[in-house]
């Protein structure tokens, strides 16, 4: 196959990408079946990455980041996604809970956690969906109302990424019911906090070893230091701020995955026998591996011009969602055609590509579904 690379690398990131590999190859690989069996990964693993510098990389020194940018963060999600692995919620907490905490909050609040993330002491997770809502960010019923100086927060949460190990929760929150996107804001709630509680960790067709839970926030008081930006009512706005990039991680995964699948059943097709030739001899397969090949190029082309972008902060609302929409869509069509070639064994669970298949389905949802792509390419129109 020609070579290709990513015209966003350089030396220092292909040496960051030998540190990342060896991590994900020797910390998390081998622990993949416990983590499922478990439903989240061990603490321990998030203590080593800090203690590597993996965490927080492209948060600022002077907060305990690695100054770095996202490209930085980019390898480290390459390198989990090319091992299979959806466990380790690391992107949730460095490549977007740190950052609404550096991008929003005091010179206080960064001290406070930002060089804690950046250890692995503390675990972040951000609380946006709930049973009711969705995709509808605007329709959330969480309420934080204000009395004297502390917050006083009622609501719950699903579906969310890190929710049982997490030791601080970016909450969105109405401050102001009577309002809709102007009466969001995002507090900072710490776990230890009075009345929060998680729920179970949910049972979900795939990235069993992710600790997606529940929360409810039963008259939580925290302080109203804890609020994020100068005011209240600004939380809808840094949330639509900050999704790009989440959105960005999500296709750059997709990416990463579908160029896995396709070497791992490359490799099995070409091992395998069938009716006395290998399975990539028969016409069929090759046809099919051509096809995803291509779509893999195509995928790998879109996504590099997006960080590029990115890190000239030049990428745009609709082209992100594109990339989120188009990335997900063509990872799930060309898993299952990669699975197909596996025959049954494709359905079987200890192979690396029935885990991505079903791994990768809910790409198509969270971050807001891919209906909701549509509809803000379409408003760029």
């Amino acid at each position: 196959m020609t070579t290709y690379s990513s015209s966003w690398l350089d030396d220092d990131l292909d040496a960051l990408r030998d540190l990342a590999r060896s991590f994900c190859e020797k910390e998390i690989q081998p622990n993949a079946q416990k983590f499922i069996d478990q439903h989240h990964v061990d603490r321990e693993l998030w203590n080593k990455a800090g203690d590597l510098g993996l965490l927080c990389m492209s948060i600022p020194e002077q907060f305990g980041g690695g100054g770095g940018t996202f490209a930085h963060e980019a390898v480290l999600i390459e390198e989990q996604a090319r091992i299979g692995d959806t466990s380790w919620g690391q992107n949730v907490h460095s490549g977007i809970v740190a950052h609404y905490i550096n991008d929003y909050g005091t010179h206080e609040q960064k001290v406070r956690w930002l060089p804690r993330m950046a250890t692995g002491e503390v675990i972040g997770a951000i609380g946006m969906t709930e049973p009711g809502t969705g995709s509808d960010l605007q329709a959330i019923t969480t309420r934080a109302i204000r009395d004297k100086d502390e917050y006083v927060l009622n609501g719950s949460k699903t579906f969310i990424t890190n929710g049982a190990q997490a030791d601080l929760i970016v909450v969105a929150a109405k401050t102001d019911t009577s309002a809709a996107a102007n009466g969001i804001s995002l507090i900072v709630v710490e776990s230890g906090s009075e009345g929060f509680r998680r729920g179970r960790v949910l049972d979900k067709i795939g990235q069993k070893g992710q600790d997606t839970s529940e929360l409810f926030f039963e008259d939580v008081r925290v302080p109203a230091s804890n609020l994020l930006g100068s005011s209240e009512g600004l939380g809808f706005a840094q949330l639509m701020q900050q999704l790009p990039q989440e959105r960005l991680i999500i296709a750059l995964s997709a990416v990463a995955v579908l160029e896995a699948a396709l070497e791992h059943t490359l490799r099995y097709t070409k091992d395998r026998h069938a009716f006395g030739k290998p399975v990539f001899a028969f016409q069929n397969s090759k046809f099919k591996l051509a096809e995803v090949a291509t779509e893999a190029r195509i995928s790998r082309v879109f996504i590099d011009d997006c960080i590029d972008r990115h890190l000239r902060r030049a990428l745009d609302v609709p082209t992100v969602a594109m990339a989120k929409w188009w990335t997900t869509e063509r990872t799930m069509a060309c898993l299952d055609e990669c699975l197909q070639l596996y025959g049954g064994y494709g359905y079987m669970s200890e192979y690396p590509i029935a885990r991505l298949w079903a791994d990768s389905r809910v790409q198509k949802i969270y971050a807001g579904t891919n209906e909701i792509m549509k509809e803000i390419i379409a408003r760029s129109l």
